[in-house]
């Protein structure tokens, strides 16, 4: 079945979903991602009008789930295992080392999409303070993506991406039905929680964090999104915790509430609730 090309007209529908739905702002060039994300959607359903596909997935005509697979289609997830070094070094080196005994240490990984970032935080955490008192808590908005994030699965092409000693050590072998990929082990996931979280909707009770990482989502952000979404986080910040951003972002112009301790890394007052 040939599906039509999608109108200008319906590509601001799907713009303007994705916008409401996750903060994200799709530009006219990402046309041909959305046409290609979602078309198996359409030979799915035997569809072959995106207008078509766009008003019954609206109306629920094709079930409930099916927005949740156009929003799971249409976010962004690329990522990899310790992204940015200089934020995980900083954590071990800096952060951790001033971490009393006895406090429960929270890092929120605020955009985690299939895990790699808060699996890799865990590590360095696990291999600062053992077993002592601490978690990740990793949220996305995607759905699919945080199944494979709860998995703890991934292809052996991207263990080169782990120090070789947080290979060994934390990370076990696929075999049989897993083999070609490795899992991270017990020691990790036990400390390592992901739930679904919609940064551009009030926010679930989740407790407050030491470290926040909010990194590479706020690109795909205007600076209304960008200052609302960092406004309604910075409550789940504790005083004197950090907040972290990727580095091709800054949050200047988007809150005064942090003070930038070096590029890409933010810290709250001591003082603030």
């Amino acid at each position: 079945m040939a599906i039509e090309e999608i109108s200008d007209p319906v590509f601001k529908q799907f713009q303007k979903l994705i916008f409401d739905q996750a903060g994200i702002t799709l530009s006219e060039a990402k046309k041909r991602l959305v046409v290609g994300r979602l078309a198996k959607r359409l030979r799915h359903h035997q569809l072959d009008c995106y207008g078509d596909y766009f008003t019954r997935m609206i109306s629920g005509q094709l079930g409930s789930q099916e927005l949740q697979l156009v929003i799971d289609q249409l976010t962004t997830n690329e990522t990899h295992f310790f992204r940015e070094q200089a934020h995980f070094d900083f954590l071990q080196n800096e952060l951790l080392a001033n971490v009393g005994p006895g406090h429960n240490f929270r890092v929120w990984s605020a955009a985690s999409s299939s895990g790699e970032e808060a699996y890799s935080t865990a590590m360095v955490l696990h291999d600062t303070v053992g077993e002592g008192s601490w978690e990740v808590f990793g949220s996305d908005i995607n759905s699919e993506i945080l199944a494979k994030a709860k998995s703890g699965l991934y292809p052996m092409s991207s263990a080169h991406e782990i120090p070789e000693r947080f290979l060994k050590r934390y990370c076990l072998k696929g075999v049989r039905g897993q083999a070609g990929n490795f899992i991270i082990g017990p020691d990790i996931k036990q400390h390592v929680q992901f739930s679904m979280v919609n940064l551009n909707a009030p926010l679930p009770d989740i407790g407050k964090f030491d470290l926040i990482f909010l990194r590479n989502v706020m690109i795909y952000f205007s600076l209304p999104t960008k200052q609302a979404v960092v406004a309604q986080m910075l409550p789940k910040l504790k005083p004197g915790g950090y907040f972290v951003v990727g580095h091709s972002e800054s949050l200047n112009g988007v809150t005064n509430q942090l003070q930038s301790i070096r590029p890409t890394i933010y810290r709250k007052s001591t003082l603030s609730a």
